[in-house]
């Protein structure tokens, strides 16, 4: 698990379940240059994030999600799967998931849709791609939407 962390008056803690290490390299330094502080924690497989999610092994102490960023493929388990999983807790629907997947296929569209996600977000290839995906992420979720609170 790597924190990234940056500076303003309001912390919201993103978690990225992403495998790739250049997506990972690409988003984490596209949230780095936005204004609001974001801390991004990076976990890689489903396992990671569902004990993460659910502050358990490793992840007792770490605070429960603002904002969870899914990758559909995950190495140990369908980003669906855990999507469904998620959306299932009631502990953990008031978390947004947004799924950032190379897919554009329909049936992964619909899937994602049916399992709740909050988003369905094609990733991006470019470094300015990635940079306008962070800034709309940020204004929208992060700025403009109210987010549940916290929930310990």
């Amino acid at each position: 698990m790597d924190t990234y962390r940056q500076r303003s008056d309001r912390t919201y803690d993103v978690l990225l379940v992403e495998p790739e290490p250049d997506s990972i390299a690409g988003l984490v330094r596209s949230f780095e240059a936005t204004t609001l502080t974001n801390n991004i924690t990076v976990v890689h497989t489903s396992s990671e994030a569902f004990d993460f999610i659910n502050q358990r092994g490793n992840y007792s102490e770490t605070p429960q999600p603002d904002l969870v960023l899914l990758n559909l493929d995950l190495p140990d388990a369908s980003g669906t799967e855990l999507l469904a999983e998620l959306k299932d807790r009631p502990g953990c629907r008031h978390i947004p998931v947004l799924v950032l997947t190379e897919s554009g296929e329909t049936s992964d569209v619909n899937q994602a849709y049916e399992r709740f996600a909050n988003a369905y977000l094609q990733k991006p290839e470019t470094a300015d791609e990635f940079d306008q995906l962070a800034r709309a992420i940020e204004e929208f979720w992060l700025k403009l939407a109210h987010l549940a609170p916290k929930r310990t």
